[in-house]
């Protein structure tokens, strides 16, 4: 795959649905509707985030690699940049370094996906854990050599989205459990460095949206109307 077609946003035309989330931890279960929208086919590449910001982060280097090392607000911090450099509005009303992000939803710009979105996306219209066998979808603890892998490499699922599962858990937009958790961020689709167990769709995992580590990347959203 050449790096020139992963280093620009290839949005799939994701269609309105609904999905139901679940969390392991609390037993809870809940239904969304989700709208119409478009998500990168990839991860966000270390070569896509050096254009776009001047800056390197990832321990590991490599332009096709997925950028990792990044905190989800290095992520919302990049949504808003591209949307400019594309003459779109920026999504998210940033307040210096705080962690209070505001998003307007009627920005045409790019974003994060909400985790309701990225589920649905990701299971593309199956009904199991997985869109497909592990081995042929996702770069894991099984098969990665202990180490990331190139965006592309694996089979995409049926809406055209690589990369899923597997390789970078991916920062989403929402909160985890703000009342136990406060400002804790939602990751979703499991690592390199995983066990089967986590490269599921339905797997929820937190973070604070500070932090940085070498299995957390993201892939960008926008509003379909946008």
């Amino acid at each position: 795959m050449d790096v020139g077609v992963v280093a620009a946003e290839q949005m799939i035309a994701i269609p309105a649905g609904q999905v139901t989330l679940a969390d392991r931890r609390t037993q809870r279960r809940w239904t969304v509707e989700v709208e119409a929208c478009r998500l990168a086919a990839f991860p966000v590449t270390q070569a896509r985030y050096a254009q776009v910001t001047g800056r390197r982060p990832s321990i590991a280097q490599g332009d096709r690699l997925p950028v990792e090392g990044v905190s989800w607000l290095d992520a919302v911090a990049f949504c808003n940049e591209l949307s400019r450099q594309q003459a779109l509005a920026p999504a998210y009303r940033l307040k210096g370094d705080s962690e209070d992000v505001e998003w307007d939803t009627s920005a045409d710009g790019y974003r994060l996906p909400t985790e309701a979105e990225w589920e649905y996306a990701c299971r593309a219209g199956t009904a199991g854990a997985r869109y497909g066998p592990l081995d042929e979808i996702a770069w894991y603890r099984g098969n990665a050599q202990d180490r990331i892998h190139d965006v592309g490499g694996r089979i995409p699922n049926p809406w055209g989205l690589y990369d899923t599962l597997g390789n970078v858990w991916e920062w989403c937009w929402d909160l985890y459990d703000p009342e136990v958790y406060g400002s804790y961020r939602v990751l979703r689709g499991g690592g390199w460095f995983d066990e089967p167990w986590s490269c599921r769709a339905s797997v929820r995992r937190r973070s604070h949206p500070t932090f940085r580590i070498d299995d957390v990347g993201f892939r960008v959203a926008r509003s379909l109307s946008s």
